[in-house]
């Protein structure tokens, strides 16, 4: 099938490399003239893990890149819109979705014969039928159904395993005006055999991703909450979530006592909070999308509320433990091990490394920082070429993003640290407390007497 997707960040990107993959003719469009000649040249501009790979395996064969969005509508059967909708002030801004969808129509004006266009960007029930099709409408002078088709096409990729995500999906969504749209919809994925696939409404479509971003959310939120009381209370969420998840309805038992530990399971566990392109914004957007329309979202309120306050948990932790051996953040060599998001990604976008970092500047801390991969450009911090460069004359050191070499910590500093004891702070609860000698965590509490 020729398919022309529109804008090739995160979500266009992948999709398009992952259905070329899939033996479809694709047109990347995008108006950065040096992302274009990036993708042409088959050079990946964002890091994903086996992305690299498939693009240099496919660009300039069934997969291109352009600036011109009427030649790749008018050579092309379906368009997948995939631009950004950032959340600012109270709800997302759709500039992009609005620009997508009028240049699409104005080329439909001229276009012969049936045309579909599927909305793959992350927008609030309601938008591909209220915003889309009038504008669609508008600019082609043509009718939505009998003229051409509209649906919504939601992605459920995890940064890191984007690819392996869109090629293994657990469910596709098919949404759309009529049948004959969810028929084109289906054609793009008939490769993706024994996946559930739901044909539906787009207004259903639409309400699916926020629902399943703003349950896991509220998973994440849940856990450090009762992290935090386990602090209070001495006790170890480590333990107590071990306990919890060993429910068979959360980690059922095969019939030869096999213990399976799903997925789901990794959002049960207390940490600094979530972050990334994702979860905020969608959260605060479905919170604002149910105000609009008289339903307070009280619960995702407090979901929000305790993701924005768990960086501050962590500073708590430091400066408590500076203050029992009576020293001060003020002064004192820090050293933050991570600021992307989350590993396998350089997506700093709402990290929790970032509020941490802006709170133990303004209490006078120096810093040191070190991301595999992933890039602050902040000049108040000292960006180190290696952890053990960042680590060597920290008097306390912040895991903030659970990158795999950081399980090495305890070598690290034997081998690096000029500091007698430092602090150990894990912020993600994934190292050994007993390797450390001064150490604490999320949800760590010191047994009480």
């Amino acid at each position: 099938m020729r398919i022309s997707i529109i804008g090739t960040g995160y979500v266009g990107l992948v999709s398009g490399i992952c259905l070329a993959d899939r033996g479809h003719q694709i047109v990347c469009v995008d108006i950065d003239p040096a992302k274009v000649a990036m993708i042409a040249n088959g050079q990946a501009p964002i890091h994903e893990l086996d992305l690299p790979e498939l693009l240099t395996r496919h660009a300039g064969k069934n997969l291109t890149s352009t600036a011109d969005l009427r030649a790749a509508v008018l050579g092309t059967e379906l368009t997948l819109i995939a631009v950004g909708t950032p959340y600012r002030g109270d709800q997302i801004d759709l500039s992009q979705i609005r620009a997508a969808a009028t240049a699409i129509g104005e080329v439909l004006r001229d276009k012969d014969g049936y045309h579909t266009v599927i909305v793959k960007s992350t927008v609030v029930p309601g938008t591909t039928r209220d915003v889309v099709i009038p504008l669609l409408e508008a600019a082609s002078g043509k009718q939505a159904g009998p003229d051409f088709g509209v649906g919504m096409n939601p992605e459920f990729l995890r940064e890191g395993n984007a690819v392996a995500d869109f090629m293994n999906p657990d469910r596709i969504i098919l949404g759309g005006i009529d049948e004959r749209t969810r028929d084109s919809l289906a054609e793009v994925y008939a490769s993706f055999r024994g996946v559930d696939l739901i044909r539906t409404t787009t207004e259903t479509a639409e309400m699916t991703k926020y629902a399943a971003n703003s349950l896991l959310a509220t998973l994440i939120s849940f856990s450090n909450e009762i992290g935090n009381l386990c602090e209070t209370v001495g006790t170890d969420v480590t333990d107590v979530l071990n306990g919890v998840h060993l429910d068979r309805r959360f980690a059922p038992l095969l019939a030869d006592g096999t213990r399976i530990r799903p997925g789901l399971i990794e959002y049960l566990e207390a940490g600094c909070g979530y972050g990334g392109s994702c979860f905020p914004k969608d959260v605060r957007a479905l919170i604002a999308h149910g105000r609009s329309v008289g339903e307070g979202m009280h619960l995702l309120q407090a979901v929000t509320q305790i993701n924005d306050r768990q960086p501050t948990r962590i500073v708590d932790l430091i400066r408590d433990e500076l203050a029992l051996r009576g020293r001060s953040i003020g002064g004192s060599r820090i050293a933050v091990l991570g600021v992307a998001f989350k590993p396998g990604t350089d997506d700093t976008r709402e990290s929790p490394s970032i509020p941490l970092i802006e709170s133990l500047l303004s209490e006078g801390a120096v810093i040191t920082t070190f991301d595999p991969i992933a890039r602050l450009d902040d000049r108040r911090v000292r960006e180190c070429a290696n952890r053990l460069e960042a680590i060597r004359d920290a008097e306390v050191v912040v895991v903030m993003t659970r990158w795999p070499e950081f399980a090495q910590l305890a070598q690290d500093l034997a081998a690096a640290s000029a500091v007698a004891t430092p602090l150990v702070v894990d912020a993600r609860r994934f190292l050994r407390a007993a390797d450390f000698t001064w150490y604490t965590g999320v949800g760590y509490g010191k047994a009480v007497p």
